[in-house]
């Protein structure tokens, strides 16, 4: 009975304190998650919203479509990594 109670008590003492992911750092100082936390909470974005054109969207939907074309290989080979020929 009086384990029962203690460990009723430790859960409700740990309760009352944040909970943290412990994957992610509260305050990090980490460019990339300084940057990564602004965009998540929006600090850093415009005032002024830009939106597309409708022939913007057209574009962009065509090469959205294009990148289809193309079967994705298998395996890449090591002169399909980009290495321009000499």
């Amino acid at each position: 009975m009086l384990i029962a109670l203690a460990m009723m008590l430790a859960t409700q003492a740990g309760a009352d304190e944040p909970r943290r992911n412990a994957l992610i750092p509260a305050q990090s100082k980490v460019p990339t998650d300084i940057w990564l936390r602004m965009q998540r909470e929006g600090t850093a974005a415009s005032r002024h919203p830009q939106q597309l054109t409708p022939a913007e969207r057209e574009l962009a939907l065509q090469r959205w479509l294009g990148s289809f074309e193309h079967e994705i290989p298998e395996r890449f080979e090591q002169d399909m990594a980009g290495r321009g020929r000499r």
